[in-house]
């Protein structure tokens, strides 16, 4: 079982690394949007930019959490997609 409890906490530490840097507002909304069925799945940390928080639902759909916690669902970029 140590394997197991170790993948968990590194997970946890992904999921704090991913939140760090959010502002107050990004992480209200993220709050929000994981009751239903939202996760944050990466962070793009662009030089000398914001860094522009990616979430995903559980149906495919993704979006953008703006410095004011508004969502942006139509951020002006594509998300590459594993094939199927």
């Amino acid at each position: 079982m140590p394997d197991k409890e170790r993948r968990r906490n590194n997970a946890q530490a992904d999921d704090a690394q991913l939140r760090a840097g959010l502002t107050p507002e990004q992480l209200a909304t993220l709050a929000t949007l994981e009751h239903f069925r939202w996760t944050l799945r990466f962070v793009r940390r662009p030089l000398f930019q914001i860094p522009v928080p990616v979430v995903f639902h559980a149906d495919g759909r993704y979006a953008v959490l703006e410095p004011d916690g508004s969502v942006n669902d139509n951020p002006g970029f594509e998300i590459r997609r594993p094939e199927e």
